[in-house]
């Protein structure tokens, strides 16, 4: 690990400074990716900002017919929150199944989000969701917001502050876990929100993405044999030791029909 200094703002302001004052400054919250970069000197950033001070970054509340989570809510409150089990229970659940103890006590949807691992949990929610990112000078739509492997539209030193959630009147998930590292090998995350749905496939690709050939078929009947002989094109899919493209094509079907189901 290289030298850094080390802030902790206690407001958003004050952090918003910080970073926009030194393009080298790097934001963390749970630490789950840029410490380890950092143990293995592949980032060498000349400050660290630690968010986890900041008040208006934390909460989870229902406002209307939406939900909105702070970033720095962490995957246990996401997973055991009453509001969130009340309103979205395939967030809920979700949240429940994010690595392991460790990691659910650490690790904070906002940084999930803005890191946007292309097997991490949450993408798919919020692009299934329709979600709305909150930065600390923007909103920005979830089909806007996710561009590529570890790629998003957030600018140097944007923070993201909150995620607003649309509440669907329906909405599962599923998932196949690499057994050891717990990261997804293919899921899907499945809405029905004001009669439009939409399916968000994470894990299988490059990055978070739509499945549009299942959402026109399950707004015509919304029954997990809808999509049952849709395949998904392996073109441009993830081959590694774990599953080659082909597999989590194939597995993209799958964990489709295993979300609708939940969904009910």
């Amino acid at each position: 690990m290289y030298d850094f200094e080390y802030h902790k703002p206690g407001s958003l302001a004050d952090a918003v400074k910080l970073l926009s004052a030194d393009p080298d400054a790097r934001p963390i919250s749970g630490g789950q990716t840029l410490l380890p970069a950092l143990k293995h000197r592949l980032n060498k950033p000349t400050s660290v900002v630690d968010l986890s001070g900041i008040a208006e970054l934390k909460g989870i509340k229902k406002e209307g017919n939406k939900l909105v989570i702070g970033a720095l809510a962490k995957h246990f409150e996401v997973a055991t929150s009453p509001e969130v089990k009340a309103a979205i229970p395939a967030l809920a659940q979700m949240a429940g199944t994010i690595g392991d103890t460790q990691v659910r006590n650490r690790g904070t949807i906002g940084g999930s989000v803005a890191n946007n691992d292309p097997a991490a949990d949450y993408p798919s929610a919020v692009l299934g969701l329709n979600a709305t990112i909150v930065t600390d000078k923007r909103r920005i739509a979830a089909d806007d917001f996710f561009q590529g492997m570890f790629t998003t539209a957030l600018e140097p030193g944007e923070l993201l502050v909150a995620i607003e959630f649309p509440i669907p009147e329906k909405a599962g998930y599923a998932k196949m876990r690499n057994p050891a590292s717990r990261y997804v090998m293919a899921g899907a995350f499945i809405a029905k929100t004001g009669g439009a749905v939409r399916v968000a496939i994470n894990g299988a690709g490059p990055g978070v993405f739509r499945q549009t050939e299942m959402e026109t078929a399950l707004a015509a009947n919304w029954s997990p044999d809808a999509v049952a002989n849709i395949k998904q094109d392996a073109d441009g899919l993830n081959s590694d030791i774990h599953g080659s493209a082909e597999y989590r094509a194939h597995l993209v079907t799958v964990m489709a029909k295993r979300a609708i189901a939940a969904a009910g």
